[in-house]
């Protein structure tokens, strides 16, 4: 078997990372205006040079920014697409972890205006890891992840979206794909050969409890996987073959908490052989993402990331465990197909999981020198 040279890598990880607490501190002292912009931002470049270190020596052929700059993985981008404001009432969704259930209030939003790019997003997050990288010579590849087109709808659904400006949902949809096309061309134009859509959405389609609660807004929930997977497939329509595009599903994390279960099988076959991407980025850190069973549906040419390694909790997984694993999915899917990451990011909200930072790089550094043995 063969290390990769082409994302998504046989040792990857998802992407956020836990906010060091310099950064915590520098974005509650800018929000009570005792610094500006230009000095936070100081204290998250520096952080993010340290964090590029930290993903090299890891062993890693790839890095992010830890996300470090965001508040959230995903509404800190979708709140700078046009046409979407932050709506004044909020949601409530139920994590659950071993010790009970928390509830979180995310902020919602309201589609209020016609869908757009007034500008690229997150260009110059990813432009600063990019020239990070190629200053101290690195040899990694800087890999960006933004929401899919599917977060703008799954929480809210029609509800969310002012009919005096879409009295029809196809036009929502076309305006909301062809925004997202424009992002992805900018992005290849800064050099990004690496882009992760994340998606929680198709995951959480699996779980009967999910579908029920679509069902209740009055949409098909029995074919909603279907309409997401078309608007990603129109969105990276016009991607450069240079760019390697992968997705992550997971079932929520936030605090070392998760909202859905269930494996992958009501979506596994559209999603492996409908959906056009490089990789599949999939949770796999315990009974709630089911079996490997629906990994027979991936086509020659797709790569699944077994999500093996729990961002949840610091217990420190065996090699041994993880080999076994990788070695039960090869039953469905052939071998030099798969590659190893953590199950989900450390931190996809500023509160991050409930480990500290010696756990996150031993995890890091397990997961590179478990691929190592198993595909060199």
């Amino acid at each position: 078997m063969s290390w990769r040279d082409r994302p998504p890598f046989r040792a990857d990880h998802v992407g956020s990372l836990l906010r060091p607490p310099e950064v915590l501190l520098a974005r509650e002292r800018y929000a009570g205006g005792a610094i500006t912009a230009e000095q936070l931002a100081g204290i998250e470049d520096e952080a993010i040079r340290k964090a590029v270190r930290m993903q090299e020596e890891a062993g890693l052929q790839t890095a992010t920014d830890g996300e470090f700059r965001r508040a959230s993985w995903h509404m800190d981008f979708i709140y700078q697409l046009g046409g979407i404001s932050r709506a004044s009432d909020s949601l409530k969704v139920e994590f659950h972890n071993e010790l009970g259930t928390i509830e979180f209030t995310p902020a919602a939003l309201r589609v209020d205006g016609v869908i757009r790019l007034e500008r690229p997003i997150f260009a110059d997050a990813f432009s600063f890891l990019r020239d990070t990288l190629t200053s101290t010579g690195s040899t990694l590849t800087p890999k960006l992840t933004i929401p899919s087109p599917s977060m703008v709808h799954y929480r809210g659904g029609r509800a969310a979206i002012d009919s005096n400006v879409y009295p029809d949902l196809e036009e929502f949809w076309s305006d909301l794909s062809a925004a997202y096309a424009s992002e992805v061309s900018a992005l290849a134009d800064l050099g990004c050969t690496y882009l992760q859509l994340d998606d929680t959405s198709l995951a959480y389609l699996n779980d009967p409890n999910q579908r029920q609660m679509i069902a209740g807004q009055g949409a098909d929930a029995e074919r909603q996987h279907l309409r997401y997977v078309k608007q990603i497939n129109a969105a990276l329509a016009g991607r450069p073959d240079s760019m390697a595009v992968t997705t992550h599903s997971c079932r929520g994390n936030f605090r070392s908490s998760w909202v859905a279960e269930g494996g992958y099988d009501f979506v596994a076959e559209v999603l492996f052989n409908e959906l056009e991407v490089d990789g599949f980025f999939l949770e796999y850190d315990d009974a709630r993402s089911g079996g490997f069973e629906p990994l027979r549906f991936v086509p020659k040419g797709k790569t699944v990331v077994l999500g093996l390694v729990t961002t949840k909790r610091p217990e420190l997984e065996s090699k041994d465990e993880l080999k076994r694993r990788i070695d039960e999915a090869s039953r469905y899917v052939p071998i030099e197909q798969l590659c190893l990451s953590p199950q989900c990011g450390f931190s996809s909200t500023l509160e991050g999981n409930l480990l500290t930072y010696d756990d996150q790089v031993a995890k890091l550094r397990l997961v590179a020198e478990t691929a190592r043995e198993v595909w060199e």
